[in-house]
């Protein structure tokens, strides 16, 4: 009887609490907002690391930037499942706190071992926080509204890794390097404050599972001996037999972690999960336009700066227009994919993104043009990338129970990264060196194309409806 007087009180004194899910949503969207600004800002400050750091050759501070993006990568995965069996919130507070630390750390380094040391515990805590944020949303949320709260939170990263290099070289310009890093302090405490004081716990679990160390390690070297072949490709320092033994070591890896995923009791990745058609189309899906939006973000960098001889900061402010379009677009589209699927919002979204790589093709020349030659590529890519990085965020995790909803979202972004690795590597061989052309740039902007042609195939896969 005591119980279950107490139980509607439990109830009501929760209620005002679960009124409105929205605070739960800018709260967890904060911390990923800094997550993924982090994630490319650091492109915009690489020319002052230089000058800060003159006995550091560009293969070291690279890792300045590779370090971040390879451990963040590859801890997502475990790090989703921390999230499911040890409980949401803990883990979402755990990495802010991780992260926010490591960021006071990055700007008061001394040294580029030091700087690439805290850049590898920023990425540990970021890991942490990305997965555990998306579920707790996922939670928040009554099912009718999913849809468009997963659509927000992605183009809330979306737009947050887009205007990374542009809010990056505006700080750097006028503060210095280090706050790049500093900036993330005040931001990040407040999400931190209000998460203890707000969120409530959720695990996907009942009890508590043992924690796959075994798959974890091989995915570590999976992922980081691929992303070092990649981001190496053209370094002096690295022969092509070494290159190729990494490429060896990370396919060997990939079997092992796959071969014990099938024989552990408790696998890291559950490979049921790729046993759904949809998840896997979205996940290779993402794995290609990851590539594509890394290709076309510091290609715009580079054009701009390079072949216009626009400022880094005059750069940053020209490609602003098209990440401004992200969020109006994603909630627009999320409301779309909520009553259609998100099946026509992510091949219209493709489609749309392909046009912007034509137009950047076959219209802008050498000599600067912005309004008319420049913007509307902008725009249209804009567009697509808010129709489409949230919608494969949210067919991702669509019609996973959930009790996998972190460890499939974070599959997911993880795949994203990867992506991106890749696509910046690519876009450094054509576009990397000292007087880039036009020409340099037309395989990138071609490639640009067919990638998002090649989303959009994949995109028919996915389920005509959300679950």
């Amino acid at each position: 009887m005591t119980s279950q007087s107490l139980a509607p009180a439990a109830a009501t004194a929760d209620a005002p609490r679960q009124a409105s899910p929205w605070p739960t949503f800018w709260i967890a969207s904060i911390a990923v907002f800094l997550v993924s600004i982090d994630s490319t800002v650091l492109f915009a400050a690489f020319g002052a690391l230089r000058q800060a750091f003159p006995d550091a050759t560009a293969a070291d501070l690279s890792w300045v930037l590779n370090a971040y993006t390879v451990v963040y990568a590859t801890m997502l995965i475990p790090a989703g499942g921390l999230a499911d069996t040890y409980g949401r919130k803990r883990v979402f507070l755990a990495g802010a706190t991780l992260f926010l630390a490591a960021s006071a750390a990055c700007g008061m380094a001394h040294s580029v071992a030091v700087l690439i040391a805290a850049r590898v515990v920023q990425a540990l805590g970021a890991a942490l926080l990305t997965p555990a944020s998306l579920s707790i949303i996922l939670d928040a949320f009554p099912k009718e509204k999913r849809t468009v709260a997963v659509s927000l939170w992605g183009a809330v990263g979306g737009l947050a890794a887009a205007i990374g290099p542009s809010l990056g070289s505006s700080i750097v310009d006028s503060l210095g390097w280090p706050w790049a890093f500093y900036i993330n302090l005040p931001v990040g405490a407040v999400s931190l404050w209000f998460g203890a004081r707000r969120l409530r716990e959720a695990r996907g679990t009942g009890k508590k599972a043992r924690v796959d160390l075994v798959g974890m390690l091989l995915l570590i070297v999976a992922v980081g001996a691929a992303a070092m072949a990649i981001t190496q490709s053209e370094s002096p320092h690295w022969s092509r037999l070494e290159l190729a033994a990494l490429g060896a070591t990370s396919v060997i890896a990939i079997g092992a972690f796959i071969a014990w995923a099938r024989s552990s009791t408790a696998p890291l990745v559950d490979l049921a999960l790729f046993a759904n058609r949809s998840y896997s189309a979205v996940n290779l899906a993402t794995f290609v336009f990851g590539t594509a939006f890394a290709m076309m973000f510091f290609a715009f960098f580079a054009y701009l700066t390079g072949v216009w001889h626009y400022s880094l900061p005059a750069a940053g402010v020209a490609v602003t227009p098209g990440p401004l379009m992200v969020v109006p677009t994603a909630i627009a589209s999320g409301r779309i994919a909520a009553r259609l699927g998100h099946r026509p919002v992510l091949i219209a979204g493709s489609l749309v993104y392909a046009l912007g790589g034509l137009w950047l093709l076959a219209v802008p020349g050498t000599e600067p043009a912005y309004l008319t030659h420049w913007l509307p590529a902008l725009l249209l890519n804009g567009v697509g990338v808010g129709m489409v990085m949230p919608a494969l965020a949210g067919a991702a995790v669509a019609g996973l129970p959930p009790t996998q909803y972190a460890v499939g979202s974070a599959v997911n972004q993880a795949t994203r990264q990867l992506g991106s690795v890749l696509g910046v590597a690519v876009t450094v061989v054509f576009a990397g060196h000292a007087a880039p052309g036009r020409a340099d740039f037309l395989p990138l902007y071609g490639m640009h194309i067919a990638l998002a042609l090649a989303t959009g195939a994949l995109s028919l896969a996915v389920r005509r409806r959300t679950a």
